[in-house]
């Protein structure tokens, strides 16, 4: 979800690939195939590297597309209207507080021409009894899942956390037991997968080191169901070099959808008309998830609330949203909580209890504490007279957050803390973060979801383990917060009032412990092209408003049915 940046071979592989292309559409398959260019859409933005698995599993490193366009989920979410879309189950009812039963669509085949049936839901579920699923928590609360007929699935819940469960839900792909049931544990967590049987609108049509290239199913059960037609007969999704790479294939119409973050594309979008993204204006894009500035809470002095609270005094976020973004994002509400989970955020605690930028009160919250200049070298010094000297990294080549950091480094130095902005490679600042060997790190790895529940598990949950993968990478440890969390968890999903109760006491906590310190609303970075396909989302009326997108988790939160809505243009 970042701009990105490639090893030197690779990017030079791009880029060459690129320059052979033509116009990105002279039809350049990666297979050698002819590609019409009124039926494929070229995108890039998502990639990191070259396609080298299939599956789903293997959350974070399988080809863009892998989830959503092959393999489906029970569900779909739509956070506009906050209301769960029936996708493979056709109806749902909770016939218990503790039982929830699922009737799967009719009709509906996986593209080796099985019907999807039970007992694939059943068999999705039970992998992640295994060791390394990346859904192993499920199995936490579920007690049983049975498949009563063939099309009937009754999950019983051991504890019934809602919330937590239909997250689950609408995010895991459902696989086909009589594939997946028949391989070995290795081969279900580390394949690669490569010819992938799904229920989806697309199947694997090719790829090399620069694309992946999906072709679309014409069987697919949701044309005749839900009367979606996916004009893109192709979709060539392209690894791309570089922010400049990305820009002139945007600016020469060789990519129809970037989802890059684009240094300077507000220029475009203002003198461009052929270019366009969801707003008309500034922030241009929605918003797709938080920015947090996550301190390593087993180092001094970031163990120290007061430390933490003066430094968040100290960070001027309009300076970055206005310098290094020019405006494409905003600054983050002191909760953290998206724009769209408004209605969880309590208003009144954050205008008595949030922070905002003060460097004075920065200042005189540190001075307070006992954190003097006690040397006269211009930085603090602990209450105990040590020197204070910390570093805030983020990976080398993510342009916007480089020199985020860099502001962030100036702001803490003016009110005497001393940060520097470090700039290491993505792998090993993903290493020490989950080994817990950092001070400070930008991090945003947890985006708009079904319910903020996902965004307290990021910041509260226990245990701690010496390495943390996904979540609490700054060691946080608080019971009580934990407590709320899985209590919020526990919420009937329609009952946002009682939801908001809870997110009121946890955000009681956050606000006066700042374990993380939220910065701004990353954007759901989209620029779209109407040079060869038209109909994008934006804010009017007559266009769609789904997300322009292929990154992971976004074609469940509604940006399948923008690749429905496209059209080609005449």
């Amino acid at each position: 979800m970042r701009n990105l940046r490639l090893p030197a071979a690779l990017a030079a592989l791009a880029i060459a690939a690129t320059a052979c292309s033509g116009d990105g559409g002279d039809g350049s398959g990666a297979s050698g195939g002819q590609y019409p260019r009124n039926e494929t859409l070229y995108t890039t933005g998502t990639a990191w590297g070259p396609p080298t698995s299939w599956n789903p599993m293997m959350r974070g490193q399988y080809a863009v597309g892998t989830i959503g366009l092959v393999y489906e989920p029970l569900f779909l979410f739509d956070p506009d209207a906050g209301e769960y879309v029936h996708w493979l189950a056709e109806s749902d009812e909770w016939t218990a507080d503790n039982v929830h039963q699922i009737t799967l669509r009719e009709g509906v085949t996986w593209t080796d021409g099985e019907p999807l049936v039970a007992e694939d839901v059943v068999t999705t579920m039970e992998l992640g009894q295994l060791d390394g699923s990346p859904y192993s928590n499920l199995w936490t609360y579920v007690e049983s899942v049975e498949a009563t007929d063939e099309r009937t699935v009754e999950v019983t819940f051991s504890d019934s956390r809602p919330q937590e469960w239909m997250n689950w839900a609408y995010t895991s792909p459902i696989v086909p037991a009589h594939i997946w049931g028949e391989m070995s544990e290795s081969d279900v967590l580390d394949s690669a997968n490569e010819n992938p049987v799904g229920t989806g609108s697309y199947v694997y049509e090719s790829h090399s080191d620069d694309r992946m290239v999906w072709e679309r199913n014409d069987d697919w059960w949701a044309t005749e169901a839900l009367d979606l037609d996916m004009d893109a007969r192709y979709i060539v999704d392209i690894v791309n070099a570089s922010n400049e790479v990305t820009m002139g294939m945007l600016n020469q119409n060789e990519v129809d959808l970037s989802n890059n973050f684009l240094p300077g594309i507000d220029q475009v979008l203002n003198s461009d008309g052929n270019v366009t993204s969801f707003y008309d204006g500034p922030p241009y894009m929605r918003s797709a998830n938080t920015a947090w500035l996550v301190p390593n809470l087993t180092k001094a002095p970031l163990d120290d609330v007061e430390f933490r609270q003066a430094l968040a005094h100290a960070i001027d976020l309009q300076q970055i949203v206005e310098g290094p973004y020019s405006n494409l994002v905003e600054p983050a509400n002191p909760t953290g909580l998206l724009p769209e989970w408004d209605a969880y955020i309590d208003h009144e605690l954050v205008e008595t209890e949030g922070f905002s930028y003060n460097a004075d009160e920065a200042v005189a919250i540190l001075e307070e504490a006992g954190y003097l200049d006690q040397d006269g070298d211009g930085f603090v010094e602990t209450p105990d007279g040590d020197p204070i000297s910390l570093t805030l990294e983020v990976p080398s080549g993510w342009t916007d957050w480089m020199e985020s950091a860099r502001l962030i480094a100036e702001n803490a130095k003016a009110v005497g803390i001393n940060v520097e902005a470090q700039f290491p490679e993505f792998d090993l600042l993903v290493d020490n973060r989950n080994a817990g060997e950092f001070d400070l790190i930008i991090n945003n790895e947890r985006q708009l979801s079904n319910t903020p529940w996902t965004y307290y598990d990021y910041l509260f949950r226990l245990p701690i383990n010496d390495q943390q993968t996904t979540v609490n990478f700054h060691r946080y440890e608080n019971e009580e917060a934990w407590e709320l969390t899985e209590q919020l968890a526990a919420v009937p999903v329609d009952d946002v009032e009682a939801a908001a109760e809870i997110t009121s006491q946890i955000q009681e906590i956050q606000l006066a412990e700042l374990p993380a310190i939220p910065l701004w609303y990353n954007g759901l970075w989209s620029q779209s092209t109407n040079q060869h396909w038209t109909n994008w989302p934006s804010e009017h009326s007559d266009t769609p408003n789904s997300p322009a997108t292929l990154w992971n988790g976004w074609l469940e939160l509604g940006a399948i049915t923008t690749l429905a809505e496209i059209e080609p243009v005449e």
